[in-house]
C-alpha cells in the first residue's frame, strides 16, 4: 500500500481543509483527487500555494462559523409539529425521517441539508416530543426539538379477551389425524 503526500486545494470531508498536506493512498490521489483539481502533488513550487490557501481558509472558516451561529439562533425560535396518521392505540403509519424535518425547515426558509440532521434511532416511529441533532459546523451542533402528533383521535386498544374465550380453536384448513382402521 503505497502512500503519497499531496496538498489539498479544496476541503475534503474526513481528510482535511485547503492548504493541508496529507498522506493518502497513491491510487486515491492519482485517480480521484489530482484529476478533479482537488489536490496537487507536494513539490517546492506547490508549497508556495500553502500560505495563500491557509489565509483563504481562515477567512472562509470564520464566515462559515458566523453563518452557523446565526442559523442556530434562528433554529431556536422554530417549533415543528408533524401530524401523522395513526391506527389503534396511537400506532403510527410510517415514520418521520430527516428528509421530512429538512422539508419542514425549508418551508420556514431554513435551508439545512438532511445529511446534517441526525436522529438517535434513524427515524421517529412514535408520537410525542423528540430531539434531533443538527450539525451546523464542524465545531457547532444544535439540539433541535420537534413534536409528532396524531392527526386523527387516538383510539384505545380493544380489551384483552377473557379466560373463557381462550378455548383452543380448530385451525382452518387443517386435517384431523385419524388412526388407520377407523
Amino acid at each position: 500500500m503505497a502512500l503519497t503526500e499531496i496538498l489539498l486545494l479544496k476541503p475534503v470531508e474526513n481528510l482535511g481543509a485547503e492548504g493541508d498536506q496529507v498522506k493518502v493512498r497513491a491510487g486515491y490521489a492519482r485517480n480521484c483527487l489530482l484529476p478533479q483539481g482537488i489536490a496537487l502533488p507536494v513539490s517546492r513550487a506547490n508549497r508556495r500555494h500553502i500560505e495563500a490557501l491557509q489565509k483563504a481558509r481562515v477567512v472562509r472558516e470564520a464566515r462559515e462559523l458566523e453563518s452557523a451561529q446565526s442559523l442556530a439562533t434562528a433554529l431556536a425560535a422554530v417549533s415543528l409539529v408533524f401530524p401523522v396518521k395513526t391506527g389503534e392505540g396511537g400506532k403510527m403509519f410510517g415514520a418521520v425521517t430527516t428528509a421530512d424535518i429538512a422539508a419542514k425547515l425549508a418551508a420556514q426558509d431554513l435551508d439545512i441539508d438532511r445529511k446534517r440532521i441526525h436522529l438517535p434511532h434513524g427515524s421517529v416511529k412514535g408520537l410525542g416530543k423528540h430531539t434531533a441533532h443538527i450539525k451546523l459546523h464542524s465545531t457547532l451542533t444544535h439540539e433541535f426539538e420537534f413534536e409528532v402528533v396524531s392527526e386523527n383521535p387516538v383510539e384505545a386498544l380493544p380489551e384483552a379477551p377473557s379466560a373463557a374465550d381462550d378455548e383452543p380453536k380448530e385451525r382452518r384448513g387443517s386435517k384431523k389425524h385419524t388412526p388407520k382402521g377407523e
